[in-house]
């Protein structure tokens, strides 16, 4: 895209290889570093329990800042973050590069327009085999991309929420984990992500009163699906309604290149998609189904010893 000016890596061999991928782009060893050349804005793209330190120091700075999701590792700390940002003025935004993606936004277009009816009801699946963590859940690694999605496409934070999971590979720390959500407007939804499964998928299917869409970004098409689909009531009774599937056409840009786009366009405008407010909501959430997957294994515990 031509906007990388400088690169740091604490790890000198990383750091070495991305400068001969990258010449163009000078070498840093430190954010204290790279700081003095005054650039205009810069990624953290480190690990999450990084986020909040090397994102408070560079706000601190009245630095741009774009994080990686998730925004922090407490609602606590990604509060304190959004502060950071508005007393500095630096525009802070969140890698949630799934609000980026043109599919996504297409779905959001046809809710919003009515097309399927009232939204009813959501899932999303994101399922693979590893690559299993050992610092952070499947739940904190995975899940973040669809809480997301959901409240982007809702438009609304859930009221409600469940989380039950289970750990088998490590103690305390799950591979598979489903969450259920209740919405205003008695809009449900729930989420299924699994790093302990035998094939990849990443699928997001959206009921209406007057049809239904599917999305599935781990096939090779990465089609957007309008299920002519429903019940329909006839005489006080439920009747299946199903017609022809129909391809939803999309612009079928990067994600992540239209994400970095936005982030470069606002650096002197405000952030209104994937900004620290929303991210915030994220963080919660799944702080949230962290204390209920904690009590399950508390529960687990009593009952196994009584």
């Amino acid at each position: 895209m031509g906007n990388l000016y400088g690169i740091v890596d604490s790890d000198l061999s990383r750091l070495t290889e991305l400068s001969r991928k990258y010449p163009e782009a000078k070498a840093y060893t430190s954010v204290e570093s790279a700081i003095e050349d005054g650039y205009h804005g810069y990624v953290i793209a480190t690990p999450a329990e990084t986020h909040f330190s090397i994102g408070s120091f560079l706000l601190n700075r009245n630095q741009n800042v774009l994080i990686e999701k998730p925004l922090a590792l407490s609602s606590a700390d990604s509060v304190k973050l959004i502060e950071l940002a508005q007393e500095s003025g630096s525009r802070l935004m969140v890698g949630h590069v799934l609000l980026f993606h043109p599919a996504i936004l297409k779905i959001k277009e046809a809710i919003d327009g009515g097309f399927i009816g009232n939204l009813l009801y959501m899932y999303s699946n994101r399922l693979n085999l590893g690559t299993v963590r050992t610092e952070e859940n499947v739940f904190w690694s995975f899940a973040p991309h669809d809480i997301s999605v959901f409240n982007f496409l809702i438009g609304k934070s859930p009221v409600f929420m469940h989380a039950s999971g289970g750990c088998f590979l490590q103690k305390e720390i799950h591979d598979s984990v489903i969450a259920f959500f209740a919405y205003p407007d008695n809009i449900k939804g729930h989420i299924f992500v699994s790093w302990l499964h035998p094939y990849k998928e990443q699928k997001l299917v959206v009921i209406g009163s007057e049809g239904m869409l599917t999305f599935e970004d781990s096939s090779p098409e990465k089609r957007v699906l309008y299920h002519k689909k429903g019940i329909a009531w006839v005489n006080g009774k439920p009747v299946k309604r199903e017609e022809a599937e129909e391809i939803i056409p999309y612009d079928m840009s990067s994600p992540l290149e239209n994400e970095l786009k936005y982030f470069i366009e606002h650096l002197d405008m405000e952030i209104e998609i994937s900004d620290g407010r929303s991210a915030h909501e994220v963080v919660r959430i799944l702080e949230q189904a962290s204390r209920c997957l904690t009590l399950e294994n508390d529960m687990n515990r009593e009952a196994a010893v009584c």
